[in-house]
């Protein structure tokens, strides 16, 4: 098939997972990479972080016809959606990045826990985020405690607090998109999560099933991830629900050391590239696996208008 007779793809989707640390300790969590001598996080460092992103805003660039994906996809725009650990405790940094970013001509997203949002940060976050993404896994305090979703001082996420900050970054921003992530594990997984979700008014609620890549804590049977899916049916197109298969090698993932990682079907292990910095992003990306259908077909899932 030729380039020119694919379907389009709107967005190529690039996660920086740009810290380890997080001041929650969710048991499920799979943000844990290996860590290699001698070397920090790249967004410690302004210039590496400039010379990572600028060397994949031009591999994954949409004119770049060399790009191995090109044979089998299409796409429009790349975006940087940055992740962790939780990207906010280094406001000033994520900050430098995004203004980077969107230098080069890229769009930006973020996932965060939101417990360091404030107004001031959305003020200056807002205008330049095509999508705002919040990770919310429970109503109830007992299960966010359990999960791990509290920090040392004891502190839960305030979701009436979350939500005027949110409603001021769309006042400042209205084409700013929200999406809720919630990852379903053993202790939500008969939650009905509906009233949460209408009070956020997210524009998409991604529904993940606990993915069992460093541990196996909080696992669920197929079972559960069914029921918790078919429970919150009637929020119709909003939800998008992504098991395990869905998730594995279907992302486009870098890690805080910057390189490309990813998971398996048949380890609980992550496979690592070499650095984007010193090998270039052709290289180190033709060494991690990648399932371009898989990619397709989560945004063939999702109403064109909610893709960003």
């Amino acid at each position: 098939m030729k380039p020119n007779s694919q379907k389009l793809t709107t967005e190529l989707v690039i996660n920086w997972h740009v810290t380890e640390a997080c001041n929650y300790t969710c048991k499920y969590c799979y943000a844990h990479w290996n860590k290699p001598d001698l070397r920090r996080d790249v967004i410690r460092d302004e210039g590496k972080t400039k010379k990572m992103l600028t060397e994949l805003n031009k591999f994954f660039h949409p004119d770049n016809t060399t790009n191995p994906l090109q044979k089998k996809m299409q796409w429009s725009s790349v975006r940087l959606n940055i992740a962790g650990g939780e990207p906010l405790l280094y406001a000033d940094r994520v900050l430098s990045v995004i203004r980077i970013a969107k230098d080069l001509g890229m769009n930006v997203s973020i996932i965060t826990n939101g417990s360091r949002l404030t107004p001031h940060l959305i003020e200056q976050m807002a205008p330049n985020l095509s999508l705002f993404g919040l990770s919310l896994d429970s109503t109830n305090s007992a299960s966010n405690h359990e999960i791990g979703r509290i920090d040392k001082k004891g502190l839960l996420l305030s979701i009436d607090e979350t939500c005027g900050i949110l409603d001021l970054g769309r006042q400042i921003y209205p084409n700013m998109q929200l999406k809720i992530n919630t990852v379903v594990n053993s202790v939500n997984c008969q939650e009905n999560m509906t009233s949460l979700i209408h009070r956020v008014k997210p524009d998409r609620w991604k529904i993940f099933r606990m993915l069992p890549v460093i541990n196996s804590h909080l696992a669920i049977l197929q079972t559960d991830f069914d029921g918790f899916v078919e429970r919150h049916n009637s929020l119709g197109a909003l939800m998008s629900a992504e098991d395990n298969v869905d998730m594995t090698e279907s992302y486009i993932m870098i890690d805080p050391y910057g390189r490309f990682f990813q998971n398996s079907q048949t380890t609980n292990e992550y496979a690592y590239s070499p650095s984007i910095i010193e090998s270039g992003a052709e290289l180190a990306f033709s060494t991690i696996s990648f399932a371009t259908d898989k990619f397709k077909a989560r945004y063939d899932r999702i109403p064109l208008e909610m893709v960003k």
